[in-house]
């Protein structure tokens, strides 16, 4: 029988990704993996239920087929321009006899940070922990088992709106499944695609998808910005359907046979010719034309992202450059134009540290988030709603244990 099964589902905008893994180590075997059309989000929010809770039925159903297993539980990716993040930092007393820094005082830690003021409409999706700080000494990663009066946390904290998390809830349990863990998307596309020396080093991961494009930035090994635009893959083909005056499928075609971010990168120059609509004939168009229209949203959107790497006080933290990822990096030019904006090296970032079985399949920048999700965040805490859930079980035990005990000594009377 399989043992460490885990499974993954990416909610895009474009498409809906099933992954069903087996956990060996630090290897992970893809059992089966499956794809349907996603018709129910728009720009990384449910917009639909039903119709996303079908994609998500419809691609699992592939991979379970496929992997010849079943699964009940799932980690589901979370994007939209509603996630923020924020750094905090906070400190425990260690008190017990030796000074010895235990797993409850990381603990006290993390409850702590549950405690901070958000806005009513926002929940902790992740606390995770930059780096500690032992009697004013920095730069510790495990504390455990190391001696002080006072540890201290930096902890990377991410907010989701509870809306948008409660209609995911929604649209997975309606598709007959249980989540596992919400994982924010660029951080799940990172642990797929990132190897640490670059996570040391310091990298920005930029994963355009079809309706947003997700940004995560390490220094040192921890992480250190976040942030989800809403400026992606989709709006370049509108920009192409509606400057050319074609339908959306043809745009799409166009944008991905012959399209570059730049034209620095154009390898020949040549015509296309263009399907037209209706009484409209065809049309030919040069390659540079095409690239021009694509060009204008992709360097606005490179700049947004420069800018907001700016404004976070992390550019002179980024010494491995830039790695590209999801199905908009394989827009031919892509690291031309982002070594161009962002005045350092750029690659396509390729899941990786994947084993046997089908992961082949899913060996494409397409598909980081969905290999990233099936590996968890190590050391993060679980969002508020999964706490509480977890919370409520556990109270539930306890009273069930309660009426079991006085049952048994109505019993002995």
């Amino acid at each position: 029988m399989k043992k460490n099964i885990v499974a993954g589902l990416d909610l895009g905008t474009t498409k809906v990704g099933a992954v069903i893994a087996e956990k060996n180590g630090d290897l992970i075997d893809i059992l089966g993996f499956g794809v349907a059309p996603s018709e129910g989000l728009n720009r990384g929010l449910v917009a639909n239920i039903a119709k996303t809770a079908e994609a998500i039925r419809e691609a699992l159903d592939i991979a379970i087929n496929r992997a010849g297993v079943e699964v009940d539980e799932v980690n589901v990716g979370v994007a939209g321009e509603h996630i923020t993040s924020l750094r905090h930092r906070n400190y425990v007393t260690i008190s017990n006899p030796d000074n010895e820094i235990l797993a409850d005082d990381l603990e006290r830690l993390k409850t702590d940070v549950k405690t901070i003021r958000i806005p009513s409409d926002r929940q902790i999706l992740h606390i995770i922990p930059e780096e500690y700080i032992i009697d004013h000494q920095g730069g510790i990663e495990d504390p455990i088992g190391m001696c002080g009066s006072r540890l201290e946390a930096v902890n990377h904290v991410v907010l989701a709106s509870i809306p948008a998390i409660q209609n995911i809830k929604k649209s997975v349990e309606r598709a007959g499944l249980r989540i596992r863990e919400y994982i924010l998307q660029p951080i799940a596309s990172s642990l797929s695609v990132l190897d640490e020396s670059e996570k040391d080093l310091g990298v920005v991961l930029i994963d355009i998808g079809g309706g947003t494009t997700d940004v995560a930035i390490y220094s040192e090994k921890s992480i250190v910005h976040t942030k989800v635009i809403g400026v992606a893959g989709n709006q370049v083909t509108k920009d192409i359907r509606e400057t050319l005056g074609i339908v959306t499928e043809e745009a799409e075609k166009l944008k991905k046979e012959y399209g570059y971010a730049t034209e620095s990168a154009i390898i020949k120059d040549e015509d296309i010719y263009i399907k037209g609509v209706g009484a409209r004939g065809n049309i030919k168009i040069p390659i540079s034309l095409l690239t021009q229209i694509i060009s204008v949203r992709m360097r606005e959107l490179f700049t947004i992202i420069e800018n907001d790497i700016r404004n976070s006080g992390t550019k002179n933290k980024i010494k491995a450059g830039v790695v590209l990822t999801g199905g908009g990096s394989l827009l031919k030019g892509c690291t031309e134009l982002a070594e161009e904006v962002f005045g350092c090296p750029a690659r396509i970032g390729v899941p990786l540290e994947l084993g046997s079985g089908l992961s082949n399949e899913i060996g494409s920048p397409e598909f980081a988030t969905v290999a990233g999700l099936i590996k968890g965040i190590p050391g993060s805490t679980a969002s508020d709603s999964i706490i509480k859930d977890k919370s409520s079980k556990k109270k539930k035990n306890i009273f069930s244990n309660f009426i079991r005990r006085l049952q048994e000594i109505f019993d002995e009377l």
